[in-house]
């Protein structure tokens, strides 16, 4: 599948970057205009894409509409000390079925991602990020995806897949490349006890609202060994992010999303970046298209600072600590150059003993040393034996 099904971006946001500074970001960016074609994608890292379709969304239809007002935004900020090299590639165009836009969308994002280029969606229902986790199909390894959402979006096996049940068809759906699903900043009062319970059964790992907002460097560690993160902006309090129709009085605020997306940006292994569920026709005064916009902003602020990071690479630059839980030894690494920590899990596979390094925060290094196994470690475990 060729990435000359793109459309170009909207002729009125490329009106708009002739306004604004030389320096400014839609001016740095290469952009795919009707006048000039796609652009070279030689060199390039991170390629922004629009969906349009908005079929699948449950009770907020109207989602593909809209992007040139986030991509005005966008284009009129000043990019940081970047060496990242950015385009947009305009938007995918609408199929006559929804099954067609996944196809579409699946065919081009795993393109990208087969070039090393890592996409950041926008537009559309959440829905397609199952689109997204079945791009990797031709990579053909796991997949570790993070959710940003007040839901888990489980729902019902329904012969129609939507934004509310589009996790039940990621993980009952052949291929099952799906290793681990987080959902981060769910809200209790949205999710049935059921949902709750399955959630634990299948040793996915889930963060309440309040426990992220009371530290959200806690988040870090969570992204950073995400493939794919998708964001709802139900998950944002309508205050921040009028543009929903499924929006709510709590969630996060709009300094704490984009730390969120600078998390993921910062994250080496993420490959893929989406955030949907915007509607247009509820934007007050624009504010959730510029939201977006300084969402987008922070996440390549944080790709800019991705370094080369993990102690099975090479242990010389990590403090080792040994902790005995139990009959459980766990060695814990943290780095010299980030303090970020990681720990260690031994498991067979094959009747061969193998071992795998896992993000941590130092809580989960001081919850061993009080002889309590860290609940990440416990999921992990499980799940690889």
């Amino acid at each position: 599948m060729s990435l000359e099904l793109l459309l170009p971006v909207e002729e009125i946001a490329v009106a708009h970057t002739a306004l604004q500074s030389d320096l400014s970001l839609g001016n740095k960016i290469k952009l795919h205009s009707k006048k000039d074609g796609l652009p070279d994608l030689e060199n390039i890292q991170i390629a922004i894409i629009g969906v349009t379709e908005s079929r699948g969304a449950v009770d907020n239809v109207g989602t593909g509409k809209g992007l040139e007002i986030i991509r005005k935004y966008l284009y009129q900020m000043f990019p940081g000390n970047w060496h990242v090299n950015v385009a947009d590639l305009g938007n995918v165009p609408t199929g006559s079925e929804t099954g067609d836009t996944y196809f579409l969308v699946q065919e081009i994002l795993g393109q990208l991602i087969e070039q090393k280029i890592t996409p950041i969606i926008i537009g559309g229902s959440q829905d397609i990020t199952y689109a997204n986790y079945r791009a990797y199909d031709r990579i053909g390894k796991p997949v570790n995806i993070v959710s940003v959402d007040n839901r888990f979006d489980i729902g019902e096996m329904d012969p129609r897949l939507n934004s509310h049940n589009y996790l039940h068809y990621i993980v009952m759906d052949k291929p099952n490349n799906l290793f681990n699903y987080s959902n981060v900043g769910f809200q209790t009062f949205f999710n049935s006890q059921e949902e709750i319970d399955l959630m634990d059964k299948l040793f996915f790992e889930a963060y309440r609202l309040g426990g992220i907002t009371k530290d959200i460097t806690s988040v870090e560690p969570i992204l950073r060994d995400a493939d794919i993160v998708s964001i709802d902006l139900g998950a944002v309090r309508v205050s921040d992010a009028p543009a929903n129709n499924n929006a709510v009085p709590n969630g996060f605020y709009g300094d704490q999303i984009c730390a969120i997306a600078r998390y993921a940006g910062i994250s080496r292994k993420l490959s893929s970046f989406g955030i949907y569920e915007y509607n247009s026709k509820f934007d007050q005064r624009e504010n959730t298209a510029h939201l977006i916009a300084q969402m987008i902003w922070y996440f390549i602020e944080g790709f800019n600072l991705r370094i080369d990071e993990y102690p099975f690479e090479s242990k010389k630059d990590y403090k080792k600590y040994i902790v005995l839980v139990d009959n459980e030894t766990i060695n814990f690494y943290k780095s010299d150059k980030s303090e970020r920590w990681w720990m260690e899990i031994d498991f067979s596979h094959n009747n061969l003993d193998k071992s795998t390094l896992i993000p941590c925060t130092y809580q989960d290094y001081l919850t061993a040393n009080n002889q309590i196994l860290p609940e990440r470690w416990l999921k992990t475990f499980r799940k690889l034996n």
